[in-house]
């Protein structure tokens, strides 16, 4: 009967606003995430899961579980009066915003890389947080010179003129340092430095729109070292009190940190082909890279068994969205290619309807599904009889362990008519437009003249 009761679940969102929802005992994690949806008024969410926060930890949800699999006996003796806590945050990172088709869901996402950017502690990209810090204030604030005049107005109204007043009103600072670079780039800069240096950069962007803006910081923050990355801690050894490894998701692999005196050192950088095997057993969790690399197979322990498989979970899952997204990246960077030759006349000019087909064809929105995975994974685990009480916490013998395999895109002609009908009407101000027809005939003729060639040399 406890589970037919209802319960109150409050979804934090990135922005810091929250949605209040109620659900059955029940409910399972693709319920919320489908009120979460209709809440939003989007149709997907794409990058985004649904995390709980355990050990001081976010692990997303299996989306397939039950929500008692992860709140326990407190499920069972909930009520509407205490809301259980979720939060919606960044899955998988992407490295244009582009390959976000919700404005909606593309500010959520670029709200939550801002706070990241804020937490970083990159000391050696200094140069790219000031540029970022840039950007940020273009997309939230607009042209310096507009709103210069807009803080002149506003000062004018009851107050009389007077030249150092006015030059004091002209070098008032418009925002806060705080707001917009990390807290040791502050001391070791000093609040003034920033004030002062920071427009200049700002100014720069004069004439950008803000849609635009947001685009760039997002292209920006994904260079950063330890922007778009997932942390989880690990330890080196079993029975050490403190948890000093920092096994980081990223969008092209995995990251390795330790923690030496409070700062961060990277020790490894896998790239996805770079690993061979994952596998945990409990909570010891093993990474064996490629043998060309010729390192030893790593070894460091999680928290718990359910930290090891939510960690494995959100590997494959990663690791197959980088597989399914390759594709439109490519294209994306064909297009940025294009743009620096001169073949268009704007960044971040797409046609959105193509990169959405190209999206939808690769199944990049059942990404949030954990029921397809592009890895063989094999999982055996014991589980409590169904007859016993839901949301009793499980005791679990688990040992899971997957290859990572990332396909080599396929080789294309350089002519291939496909390819470059599709190119062809992306064209952007004037730029010419060729029917689809014109390509065939051109690469059929191409592949006929090397035919005769190659007859020749017979």
């Amino acid at each position: 009967m406890r589970t037919r009761q209802k319960r109150q679940v409050c979804v934090l969102l990135p922005n810091k606003q929250h949605l209040d929802l109620i659900v059955k005992g029940s409910a399972r994690g693709h319920d919320v995430l489908n009120s979460v949806l209709k809440h939003l008024g989007v149709s997907e969410l794409q990058v985004f899961g649904l995390a709980v926060l355990k050990d001081n930890e976010y692990l997303f949800l299996d989306s397939e579980q039950k929500l008692s699999k992860y709140f326990g006996k407190r499920w069972n003796r909930g009520s509407l009066m205490v809301p259980f806590i979720l939060f919606l945050r960044v899955q998988h990172y992407v490295e244009s915003g582009l390959l976000i088709l919700s404005s909606k869901v593309q500010q959520l996402y670029y709200t939550e890389l801002r706070q990241k950017v804020l937490h970083s502690q990159s000391c050696h990209q200094e140069a790219l947080l000031f540029q970022l810090a840039a950007s940020a204030l273009q997309a939230e604030v607009g042209d310096l010179e507009q709103r210069a005049e807009r803080n002149n107005e506003e000062e004018e109204e009851g107050e009389e003129g007077g030249e150092e007043k006015r030059q004091e009103r002209k070098h008032r600072h418009y925002f806060l340092p705080e707001d917009y670079f990390p807290s040791w780039l502050i001391q070791r800069r000093g609040r003034d430095f920033l004030l002062q240096h920071c427009p200049v950069l700002h100014a720069e962007l004069r004439g950008v729109t803000r849609s635009q803006a947001v685009l760039q910081f997002i292209k920006e923050a994904s260079s950063l070292q330890d922007g778009p990355v997932t942390f989880y801690r690990m330890r080196q050894e079993k029975k050490e009190s403190r948890s000093s490894i920092l096994l980081g998701v990223a969008m092209k692999g995995v990251h390795i940190y330790q923690e030496v005196g409070g700062k961060q050192c990277q020790l490894y950088v896998f790239s996805w082909t770079d690993i061979e095997r994952l596998t945990f057993q409990g909570s010891r969790f093993e990474i064996a890279a490629v043998g060309s690399l010729c390192l030893p197979k790593l070894v460091y322990h999680t928290p718990s068994a359910t930290h090891s498989k939510h960690i494995l979970r959100h590997l494959s899952g990663s690791h197959r969205f980088h597989i399914i997204t390759r594709d439109a990246v490519g294209y994306l960077h064909q297009l940025e290619d294009m743009q620096a030759s001169r073949f268009y006349k704007e960044a971040y000019i797409c046609d959105t309807t193509r990169l959405a087909h190209r999206l939808q064809s690769n199944s990049l929105t059942s990404s949030m599904s954990d029921r397809s995975v592009a890895v063989e994974t094999t999982t055996a685990w014991s589980k409590e009889g169904e007859g016993e009480e839901e949301g009793e916490e499980e005791e679990e013998v688990v040992t899971a362990e997957f290859e990572l395999c990332v396909d080599e895109p396929e080789e294309l002609f350089v002519d291939s008519p496909a390819e470059l009908s599709w190119l062809a009407e992306q064209s952007v101000d004037g730029a010419l437009v060729l029917p689809s027809s014109y390509w065939a005939a051109v690469a059929m003729e191409m592949k006929q003249v090397l035919k005769s060639r190659a007859d020749e040399e017979e």
